[in-house]
C-alpha cells in the first residue's frame, strides 16, 4: 500500500559528495519518520540516520558530521546528504518509514528497494 522509492546512488570518489532522495507514495495518511539504513557486502544492515515527522535526527556515530538527513513533508521525501565520503560508506543504501495508512490503526515499517553507493579510493 506504500512505496518507497530511492534514487542518486552511483559512483563517487572519496571525498566526495552524493545526494540521495527517497518518496514515499501510496494510501498515506502520516509519515511518523523516514530514514536510511544500509548494507555492505557480509555484513548486516545499519541505521545510517533518522528524521521524524516533528524533525528530530538520528545518526550512526560513523557518520556523524558528514552525513545529514532531511525531510519535506509537503512532498512525503526524506534526503540524504552525504558528504566527505569514505571507501567504507560503501553500501546499498535502502530507504525506511513508519507510515499510517488508511486501512491501519496503527504506523507499519516499509522499506525501498535500495540504491547502491560505492565510494573509490
Amino acid at each position: 500500500q506504500v512505496q518507497l522509492v530511492e534514487s542518486g546512488g552511483g559512483l563517487v570518489q572519496a571525498g566526495g559528495s552524493l545526494r540521495l532522495s527517497c518518496a514515499a507514495s501510496g494510501s498515506i495518511v502520516s509519515i511518523h519518520a523516514m530514514g536510511w539504513y544500509r548494507q555492505a557486502p557480509g555484513k548486516q544492515r545499519e541505521l545510517v540516520g533518522v528524521i521524524t515527522s516533528g524533525g528530530n535526527t538520528n545518526y550512526a556515530d560513523s557518520v556523524k558530521g558528514r552525513f545529514t538527513v532531511s525531510r519535506d513533508n509537503a512532498k512525503n521525501t526524506v534526503y540524504l546528504q552525504m558528504n566527505n565520503l569514505k571507501p567504507e560508506d560503501t553500501a546499498v543504501y535502502y530507504c525506511n518509514a513508519w507510515v499510517l495508512t488508511r486501512k491501519s490503526l496503527r504506523a507499519n515499517d516499509y522499506w525501498g528497494q535500495g540504491t547502491q553507493v560505492t565510494v573509490s579510493s
